[in-house]
């Protein structure tokens, strides 16, 4: 169903509230990190936070209130370039973008180097969530030092524009990350993968020196914000401690690990069964280029390899049920907004419709990577799309507006709580909404089918929903657990890519198509590194929304299969769905996650509901095939 799915994100600079959102699934095409200008010229000195709040409860109260003030006006003033920026590039708006967000990062310095003065002073609840949320609003801290923050801005610059500039040869042309994709996707020919592989994993080596030094910087910066390294301040962002958070997506990861190997299992025997023995054996990991994305985080590309040998086609194609529907993009964006509407929310403002694109302009170049924004904290919602009429295409739309309703919802949360409960439920919001999205009873209910099709189509449904849903578990997990390890230092620059590998096969079950040079750095080739965005984020996600999805449907008092369940329509779920996306930030997530789904916590056990009959049929199907890899 979906077709050349990658993850990507949109470059915001706004971490606390306002700017932009972005599903982390787009199509190849588009899959590039936005490209910002970059200056070194000072930003000027942020205005309105003092640099003398007295060490006392009250001073604490004191320099949040300014602070939350001072940043609800900088991240309207930032949001407003970045939209002009993004939706008009030129130089002057590229200028004026990067002049922005070193005048809020700057601000954001200042604000978390404030909040972290108040680490030992006893302050009402409320207050100390909103100085621990300053202090962990920066991705990578800079420390309070001249020239540091100078030093990083440079290094991250220069790390993400070799990515984003980033080309290779390729049969005696010069080609780009979405063109190697494109024919990535495609390719059924092991050598051409293993080129194409190989091939973008060259624009990456030397940013090994880059990346290291950046470490060093932001390990001090996060010192002296009271962390041991960055990556316990990343991890320190999901309201408990950061060893118990990695314990609990070791956890999660145990819960559906035998499902990801059993997928494992039937892929790589189909796989054996189209190449062969010296392409890719029956036993041990899956050779890595040859699942049809450059990074073998989705495998849905290679679904003609891997279908069901008989009963393996759909009977309708989604993109030829709105074509012949007389679908355009407006109306694919309406019909997202009418399942929103569907739950007793509000429509979208009419601004929204005025100020937003939803289609690729003609007279200018523009990021057409889909986004969704606030601009003003309040009502200024918006997407950014290119939309095409498709069914990656409607997917999208009902994953986007899943952003904007819950930016909509925490608009009268204090400035500081106007964001997900934690970076996991901005993600998994409209990912929820797209499970009911894809489902043949939505298409019935909302006209595009006349008929749904039986249990005879089950299992095509299933396999190609878990082909990028479950294939990508391992993968959401993996890159920042390298990463965790770089910060920590258990990873020298030496071993980066050794242990890039090694985590490759301990969590995927994959090896590259062949050895890595000696100064490879593989991580560099996945934009989310060099680029430096938290990663756990995705993987979390794509727990939540199932977990929501399983709530949402026993509300509603479904009680057939969980991957046929569409909540459209239903009121009461949509009343229960709203309270807890009102909640913003403002609570634990624990709290808004019990909010809807009755849990005290996450379980992804709503995974192993929902595919229940694809995992008896790969069981069956694997039935005299030996399962599993060495890790070793």
């Amino acid at each position: 169903m979906k077709r050349q799915m990658m993850t990507a994100v949109a470059v915001c600079a706004l971490a606390f509230a306002a700017g932009c959102a972005s599903t982390p699934k787009t199509k190849a095409r588009a899959s590039g990190p936005e490209q910002t200008a970059s200056t070194t010229t000072p930003a000027p000195a942020a205005t309105g936070i003092k640099a003398d709040y007295p060490i006392t409860a009250e001073g604490a109260t004191a320099f949040v209130a300014d602070a939350e003030t001072q940043w609800a006006a900088t991240s309207e003033y930032v949001a407003r370039i970045q939209w002009a920026r993004a939706t008009n590039i030129t130089f002057d708006t590229m200028w004026l973008e990067s002049k922005a967000n070193a005048e809020a990062t700057e601000l954001q310095v200042r604000m978390a180097n404030q909040a972290a003065r108040f680490n030992a002073v006893q302050v009402d609840p409320v207050v100390r969530r909103k100085l621990d949320l300053l202090r962990l609003g920066l991705v990578l801290p800079a420390p309070n030092r001249p020239g540091a923050a100078d030093e990083l801005a440079q290094l991250t610059t220069r790390l993400d524009s070799t990515y984003s500039t980033g080309k290779f040869d390729f049969k005696g042309r010069k080609i780009t990350l979405d063109e190697a994709s494109l024919i990535l996707a495609d390719s059924r020919d092991p050598e051409e993968t293993k080129a194409l592989y190989e091939g973008w994993r060259t624009i990456s080596p030397v940013m090994r020196d880059d990346y290291a030094r950046m470490v060093e910087i932001a390990n001090e910066g996060s010192r002296e914000l009271g962390f041991a390294d960055t990556g316990a301040l990343w991890r320190s962002g999901y309201d408990m401690p950061a060893d118990d958070f990695a314990a609990e997506t070791d956890r999660l990861w145990a819960q559906v690990k035998p499902f990801y190997e059993n997928l494992h299992c039937y892929v790589r025997a189909r796989l054996n069964a189209r190449y062969g023995d010296a392409v890719q054996p029956d036993h041990g990991p899956i050779r890595a280029d040859l699942l049809g994305n450059m990074w073998s985080q989705q495998w849905g590309n290679i679904y003609d390899v891997v279908a069901p040998a008989s009963g393996g086609a759909s009977s309708y194609d989604l993109t030829q049920l709105l074509k012949a529907a007389d679908y355009d993009a407006t109306k694919m964006v309406r019909t997202g907004e009418g399942f929103y509407v569907s739950l007793g929310l509000d429509p979208l403002p009419q601004t929204f419709w005025e100020r937003s694109q939803i289609t690729r302009p003609l007279d200018r170049e523009v990021v057409c990577h889909a986004s969704a924004w606030d601009l003003d904290n309040a009502d200024d919602i918006r997407i950014k799309m290119c939309t095409n009429v498709n069914g990656d295409d409607f997917y999208t739309v009902h994953h986007e507006l899943g952003h904007n309703y819950y930016q909509r919802a925490y608009k009268n949360q204090p400035m500081l709580f106007r964001n997900g409960a934690n970076d996991g439920f901005h993600e998994a919001i409209g990912d929820f909404v797209g499970l009911s999205a894809l489902t043949p009873t939505y298409l019935n209910q909302i006209g595009l089918l006349k008929t749904t099709p039986g249990a005879e189509e089950d299992i095509p449904f299933l396999l190609k929903m878990a082909l990028d849903k479950i294939a990508f578990l391992p993968f959401g997990l993996m890159v920042d657990r390298w990463r965790w390890d770089v910060f920590s230092g258990q990873t020298a620059p030496a071993a980066y890519n050794a242990a890039w590998t090694a985590d490759m096969l301990q969590y995927q079950g994959l090896i590259p198509p062949g050895p890595r040079p000696a100064n490879a750095f593989d991580p560099g080739a996945k934009y989310h590194v060099p680029g430096n965005t938290p990663y756990t984020r995705y993987f979390l996600a794509a727990i939540y929304q199932f977990q929501f999805q399983r709530a949402a449907c026993k509300q509603a008092g479904w009680t057939g299969p969980l991957h046929r369940c569409s909540v459209y329509g239903n009121k009461e779920v949509g009343a229960r769905f709203n309270a807890m996306l009102q909640m913003g930030q403002s609570r634990p997530w624990q709290e808004a996650m019990k909010a809807f789904t009755g849990d005290d916590g996450n379980d992804a056990s709503a995974i192993a509901d929902y595919f229940a009959p694809l995992n008896v049929w790969l069981e069956q199907q694997n039935r005299g095939h030996q399962c599993g890899w060495s890790a070793a």
